[in-house]
C-alpha cells in the first residue's frame, strides 16, 4: 500500500497533477472536494468535523485494503502553530498502521499562475464551489497573506519528500516526474 499527499496552495494543481498520476500508476484519487462539496450541498456551509469523520472512514478502510495507493490532496498552512501539521499525522497515522509506503509531494506555483488556473474549466466543473471566480480570486489574495502555504527550505521533517515548482510543467510532466522520483 503506498499512501501519496499532494499538498500545495489553492489553484495550484493538486487535483490536476492527481488526475494526471492516476493515468500512469494504479494509484486512486482522493481530492479534497470530493468530501467538501457533499458536506456544502447539505449543510451550506462548511463543516469541517463531518469533513475529517467522512475522510476516517474512507482512510481506514483504504489503507486496509489491497489497493496499491492512494492520492490525497491537501492545503495546508506550514506554520509551526498550524494544525495542519497535526492532520496530516493523524491521516497518515491510517497508513502506518498497516506498513504503508508514505509519500509528499508539494507543489508551488506563482500567485499569477495560480489566478490563471483559478478558472480553468476543469476546476470549476469538479468544485462547484469554485464557481464564483470573483470569491474565489480575492480568497487567493487573503490567503496567501494570511497562511504560509508554501514550506521554507529546511522545514520538511518528512522522508520520501518532494518539492516541485509546476508553474510552466504540464500536469503530466509532474506527475511524470513524482512517479520516476519514487519508484511508483
Amino acid at each position: 500500500m503506498k499512501f501519496l499527499i499532494l499538498i500545495g496552495n489553492a489553484a495550484v494543481g493538486k487535483m490536476t497533477v492527481g488526475q494526471a498520476l492516476v493515468n500512469i500508476t494504479d494509484f486512486k484519487l482522493f481530492h479534497g472536494h470530493m468530501i467538501l462539496e457533499p458536506v456544502l450541498e447539505i449543510y451550506g456551509e462548511r463543516n469541517m468535523a463531518i469533513e475529517h469523520q467522512i475522510r476516517d472512514i474512507i482512510f481506514a478502510d483504504f489503507a486496509q485494503s489491497n489497493n496499491y495507493g492512494l492520492i490525497f490532496t491537501y492545503m495546508m498552512d506550514f506554520s509551526k502553530d498550524s494544525s495542519c501539521w497535526d492532520y496530516l499525522e493523524h491521516i497518515c497515522s491510517f497508513f502506518k498502521q498497516h506498513n504503508a509506503d508514505i509519500y509528499f509531494v508539494e507543489l508551488v506555483a506563482s500567485q499569477q499562475v495560480r489566478l490563471q488556473r483559478n478558472v480553468m474549466p476543469s476546476r470549476l466543473q469538479a468544485k462547484p464551489s469554485k464557481r464564483n471566480t470573483e470569491r474565489t480570486t480575492k480568497a487567493i489574495y487573503e490567503t496567501d497573506k494570511a497562511y504560509q502555504v508554501t514550506s521554507t527550505d529546511g522545514e520538511i521533517p518528512w522522508s520520501n519528500y518532494l518539492k516541485i515548482d509546476n508553474s510552466d510543467l504540464a500536469p503530466d510532466v509532474v506527475a511524470g516526474m513524482i512517479k520516476n522520483t519514487f519508484s511508483l
